[in-house]
């Protein structure tokens, strides 16, 4: 190993920034940094470092293996394996045994150790960053990751989630990857990028070679500063007396290869062809390579040249002889795989799957039989669907569609072949890839007339190009999967049209007419469980008097006399059941199912139930609810990739923002959802950002601008969106405020006509208040009945608005003492809820009525000054679930639970979690 001093000079900046964070780990915190290079920069030298300078930190060290690359969970298992522990029949061991029961149900199905139905992949993610935590312990750990570019797809996911994810564990996480884009996207973590050494840091690296002047200049010419080029060139130019290294303008990573073929070259052939064997078999196990090296005739001893040539280097921490084999760089193993005759390569791959043989080296072997393959071949591909479908329930949906698609390659039947690529195609959208499923799937339905493939195909297509915000696509190829399949499989095309109602929702009314219309006609078995699903949803643009409603309620019980129903069904059911007003209803479904993710780990579905329960808090004024639920299901759609609803929910969260007055941040928030609009169409946000918009200017007494901004909403393409409807009142109000009440006749009709249809007491309140406000002559009548109509437990905020517009209308008619008992019934609810705008109007017109201001009541002292997170966390500390309880329902360790609550405890002045009790209802 050269010597450390050396290995590092130039790096000084690099040293510092990894010693900051190995300090921060050591007092507790948590950090995470991505370095990135090309070859030979120097990232390798700097984990090393970090490993050497850890101290007491207790480190984990992994990397990347590129022949692992489509297995499942490969990275991860060889990362965590000091950290799992004993057996869990051993419950105080740590490691596994600690991890409350999904989490650890999850892993040990994920890392081969157990057998179960596939696990949402953030609940891996979540149990990897619970056993970091408890591996920390009270020293701290170090998590070094090299060759990152090479994990899994199925590592890589659960260890960036737990990456984005930590806060006060004391773990911190340094992955080091390749330039290029997309070799290692980790959106969201901090990077750092390596670039050439310094003149003289490169100088000092060529110190006591024996480099003539000439010699000398070109190699710090052409290494642009990267370390190994510096050492590696100068050894092929010292074997070569008259070398060319840079005749053809090579990159400098070719240059390398070249360097070290060179190198290889001059071994004995046996030595040469061992090499290749470890190349072809990375993991490098010494049975492994010494199994296949009897089956080409070779010894282990013939690896002797390579070790004294600094070609290898042993890997592990155990005895020398049962060390892993490796190359000391990843470039020496493509130069002495690409350099191998096609041939050799062929019958290297095959007596390494003669030498996995045994039952846990199934999927490795399956592997390098298709690597072994000349041409199509049935037994491997079955092997290999296998293969994939051992994935599929491992949750490693990346490597299953590899592993599919390797078997359709491999197909004899054409039939075989179109069906292993449309679950290829299947496999690539559960794993988020999109462009893989999009074109798989593309591929594949040219290659089958088989209409229920052809269907899957389009289903698969179309959720790519949604997920893309393709919108016009999406509808396009549901809608006409669906006819495919309306005779032979009407359930199956039942849900692509309940879903196309869900692209239509995005396209306009007109496109979501149409999905309704094909949904009424479909004919489904009297006893299917989605003929009530199709009622209820082909019910969603009712408006006008007619048949009584459908409920959600209703609905549900139907459903359960018939069967049962996905989850992502009822999650569509919640949705419809708040665009026909039936809030309470929804909110019970979305607790159930947010419940339900929770307890499962199901984190990517929990942004959108719990957004839809931060709408319906958020449309009673309950804030000091709603917004920790809107930002936790924001965080986790981040974390989780669906930029969908990063729109959707930035702009809930700006509309919360708005309710409470905090102007720039409800901007911001805004700002950010209407970001990305690609099609035309408007981002998904958009219609939520109006609407938070519009209520920040009429809470703040900018009625012309609000007035401007829910009219947008009611035009194409927002108007059927709940959120047009729901924002009608305001623009009611806004019109009479700036004198122009004509505006708001033909939105008030649209509303008074959904309200009937509907048939909730809160919108024929809504109605009441509205006539109200244009009709001075009825107005007391008119308010009396609304306050009477407004159930003031389930949506205050509602109430206390039409007590201060009525408290208003009294103070002008000159009515002092009434006006002030509904102003000041009104103030206390804003101030209760925190809707600072609309308390400072009620404030203004108490004045107004003779009544001195006593200045803004201070809010309740268990709310004030906690964030979002905060405020959750206590909440469910004072229901006396535990810290590990907290952080499983939260997906966070149970390490940031303890910061939190000791964060949260001096604001609410409060000492232990037992006062916290006495605060409950107050948190509420």
């Amino acid at each position: 190993m050269h010597d450390a001093v050396v290995e590092l000079r130039g790096r000084e900046s690099e040293v510092g920034t990894i010693g900051a964070l190995l300090e921060r780990a050591r007092e507790g915190g948590s950090a995470a940094l991505v370095l990135r290079g090309e070859p030979g920069i120097g990232k390798s030298a700097l984990l090393d470092h970090a490993a050497a300078s850890a101290g007491s930190l207790r480190v984990l060290r992994g990397a990347g293996i590129e022949v692992e690359a489509e297995l499942p969970f490969a990275g991860l298992q060889l990362l965590l394996r000091p950290a799992l522990g004993t057996p869990r029949s051993q419950p105080d061991a740590g490691g596994l045994a600690r991890l409350p029961e999904p989490q650890r149900a999850a892993l040990e199905t994920a890392l081969g150790f157990g057998t179960g139905a596939g696990r949402d992949p953030m609940l891996i993610g979540l149990a990897v960053l619970s056993l970091l935590a408890d591996y920390a312990g009270e020293s701290g750990a170090a998590v070094l990751i090299d060759d990152a570019h090479w994990l899994d797809h199925a590592s890589r996911d659960a260890l960036l989630f737990a990456a984005r994810r930590l806060y006060a564990e004391g773990v911190v996480m340094i992955f080091a990857a390749r330039d290029g884009e997309g070799t290692f996207p980790a959106d969201g973590l901090p990077e750092h990028r390596l670039t050439g050494l310094s003149p003289e840091a490169a100088a000092a690296l060529l110190d006591g070679r024996d480099l003539g002047p000439a010699v000398r200049y070109r190699l710090l010419a052409e290494a642009h500063g990267n370390p190994l080029a510096l050492r590696e060139l100068p050894i092929a130019m010292a074997a070569e007396p008259s070398p060319d290294l840079h005749a053809n303008a090579l990159p400098l990573t070719d240059r390398l290869r070249l360097a070290f073929h060179g190198q290889v070259s001059r071994l004995p052939t046996a030595t040469q062809d061992l090499l290749l064997i470890v190349a072809a078999e990375e993991t490098g196990e010494p049975a492994v390579v010494l199994h296949a090296a009897k089956v080409l005739g070779f010894d282990i001893d013939d690896l002797a040249p390579a070790e004294r040539a600094g070609l290898l280097r042993p890997v592990g921490s155990g005895d020398s002889a049962n060390a892993a084999i490796a190359f000391r760089h990843p470039l020496i193993r493509a130069a002495v795989y690409a350099r191998a005759p096609l041939g050799r390569r062929l019958a290297v791959h095959r007596a390494l799957a003669e030498a996995l043989l045994a039952p846990e080296h199934i999927d490795r072997r399956a592997w390098q039989l298709a690597a072994a393959a000349a041409g199509p071949d049935a037994e491997v591909a079955e092997l290999l669907e296998r293969t994939a479908a051992r994935a599929r329930e491992r949750s490693g949906y990346q490597a299953a569609a590899a592993a599919y698609e390797r078997s359709a390659r491999l197909s004899v039947q054409p039939e075989l072949r179109a069906r292993r690529e449309a679950l290829a195609a299947q496999s690539a959208l559960e794993a988020g890839d999109l462009e893989r499923a999009r074109r798989l799937a593309d591929h594949a339905a040219i290659q089958t007339e088989d209409h229920a493939v052809r269907a899957k195909l389009f289903h698969v297509q179309a959720l790519a190009s949604f997920w893309q915000r393709d919108f016009p696509s999406a509808h396009r190829l549901l809608l006409e999967g669906a006819d495919l399949i309306a005779d032979s499989d009407p359930g199956q095309a039942a849900v692509q049209l309940v879903q196309a109602v869900h692209t239509g929702w995005h396209l306009g009314e007109p496109a979501l007419v149409e999905a309704q219309g094909r949904l009424r006609n479909l004919n489904l078995p009297q006893e299917h469980p989605l003929i009530p699903v199709a009622a209820f949803v082909a019910r969603i643009l009712d408006s006008g008097p007619g048949a009584p409603p459908l409920t959600l309620t209703g609905t549900l019980a139907e459903i359960r006399a018939r069967g049962e129903v996905s989850d992502q069904v009822q999650v569509m059911l919640c949705a419809v059941a708040m665009a026909r007003g039936q809030d309470r209803e929804a909110h019970m479904l979305a607790t159930t199912l947010i419940a339900k993710c929770r307890n499962t780990g199901a984190a990517g579905r929990l942004p959108t139930v719990l957004g839809f329960a931060a709408d319906i808090d958020g449309f009673a004024g309950r804030l000091s609810v709603a917004l920790p639920a809107a930002t936790e299901a924001l965080d986790l759609s981040r974390d989780t990739g669906q930029q969908h609803w990063v729109s959707q929910l930035s702009s809930v969260v700006a509309y919360l923002h708005a309710l409470s007055g905090q102007e720039q941040s409800c901007r911001d928030f805004a700002a950010a959802g209407m970001d990305g609009d690609s099609t035309g169409l408007g981002a998904p946000g958009a219609p939520w950002a109006h609407w938070a918009l519009g209520m920040l200017d009429l809470g703040l007494g900018r009625a012309e601008a609000a007035l401007l901004r829910f009219e947008r909403l009611s035009r194409e393409p927002f108007n059927h969106q709940f959120s047009s409807l729901r924002s009608i009142p305001d623009l009611v109000e806004a019109a009479v405020r700036v004198g122009a009440p004509a505006r708001a006749a033909a939105p008030l009709a649209r509303f008074e006509r959904w309200a009937e249809s509907v048939r909730q007491p809160w919108t024929d309140a809504l109605v009441l208040r509205c006539r109200a406000l244009l009709d001075d002559e009825a107005a007391e009548r008119l308010y009396t009945e609304a306050l009477a109509t407004h159930d003031i437990d389930a949506r205050p905020a509602e109430y206390a608005r039409t007590a201060l517009l009525f408290g208003e209308w009294l103070r002008r008619e000159r009515r002092k003492a009434p006006a002030r008992t509904q102003l000041t019934e009104a103030l206390t609810i804003f101030e209760r809820l925190g809707m600072a705008p609309w308390a400072q109007r009620a404030r203004n017109e108490l004045t107004a009525t003779g009544v001195s201001d006593g200045g803004e009541r201070p809010r309740d002292r268990a709310v004030a000054g906690l964030t979002p997170q905060e405020l959750q966390i206590v909440r469910l500390a004072a229901q006396s679930l535990s810290n590990r309880d907290i952080a499983a329902q939260l997906f966070l360790s149970h390490r940031t639970v303890g910061y939190h609550l000791y964060k949260a405890y001096p604001k609410l002045g409060v000492t232990s979690r037992g006062e916290l009790k006495e605060l409950a209802a107050q948190l509420e």
